[in-house]
């Protein structure tokens, strides 16, 4: 989709960071938008510095870990608009922890909004898109945290890596109905997403390992791009057909240092089986 006036988008954590900068962004382009978030005070908040409701904009509360609430706010966004072309996954969750010592509810949790999320907007939303014939995009956020690795954030990577994974495989099947799939890896973005762990349902302590990681964690999202910037860039290259969009040029040989790693791997496994036959 390279032309976004007059096309509805639906966008979910979209009350603040990069999901407000996305709507933000729709709408200088001319889209339709429904905001969507958990955090109903902030949503209030964020609709208002927008304008507050329109003919062009409007606003639900929808907890994406609920495919029922999903469903409903996907209804809601067509009875407004008529028609639904963009749907944004973008709510999430940090989850930091040393392995044998994370809660299962705190995995259940960073799974439920970081993957499961991303599920329920593509099975909402999906039949609609298809059923007016126009076309359309799916941008599921996911991160470079989906590509490469770090200590202390198995959780975060499980679902971000999924959400890639996810992305890439639906890709060609929505391709055949003109509906694009983009997949959002940015490193390090000026939003929340730090202190997004404390809404974890567990009151585990956190070892110091792991409280090092997301104090560095913090200072870097600190200091990273502006959410408006990558809210550009992601219109930008979602407009080109891209299936990924990356936005920080230190992080880039890493990509090609596990592209090496995985040939190596793959390599040694050939010679063995060759020498074994």
């Amino acid at each position: 989709m390279s032309d976004y006036k007059n096309k509805t988008a639906f966008v979910t954590g979209a009350a603040s960071g990069i999901g407000y900068a996305l709507t933000e962004a729709l709408l200088n382009e001319g889209a339709n938008v429904m905001m969507a978030d958990v955090d109903g005070a902030g949503l209030a908040e964020a609709l208002a510095k927008l304008g507050g409701s329109s003919n062009r904009l409007f606003s639900t509360l929808c907890d994406v870990r609920d495919a029922a609430a999903v469903q409903a706010a996907a209804k809601l966004t067509q009875d407004t608009f008529g028609k639904v072309h963009i749907v944004m996954n973008n709510a999430g969750v940090g989850l930091a922890g040393r392995s044998g010592e994370i809660d299962l509810k705190d995995w259940r949790w960073i799974v439920d909004i970081n993957l499961m999320g991303v599920v329920h907007g593509v099975e909402a939303f999906t039949p609609l898109i298809k059923s007016h014939g126009e076309g359309g995009n799916i941008l599921n956020t996911a991160s470079m945290a989906g590509h490469i690795t770090t200590e202390y954030m198995p959780p975060y990577h499980a679902t971000k890596y999924a959400v890639v994974g996810y992305s890439e495989s639906i890709a060609p099947e929505v391709a055949k109905y003109n509906i694009g799939v983009t997949c959002l890896c940015p490193t390090w973005v000026k939003t929340n997403i730090a202190n997004s762990g404390d809404a974890r349902p567990s009151t585990n302590g956190i070892d110091k390992d792991t409280l090092t990681a997301l104090k560095q964690t913090a200072e870097l999202v600190k200091n990273g791009m502006d959410a408006s910037r990558l809210a550009k860039l992601t219109l930008a290259m979602m407009s080109q057909g891209r299936m990924h969009v990356f936005n920080d040029p230190e992080a880039r040989p890493m990509i090609d240092i596990r592209a090496k790693a995985l040939g190596d791997d793959y390599d040694a496994a050939l010679a063995w089986l060759a020498e074994n036959t």
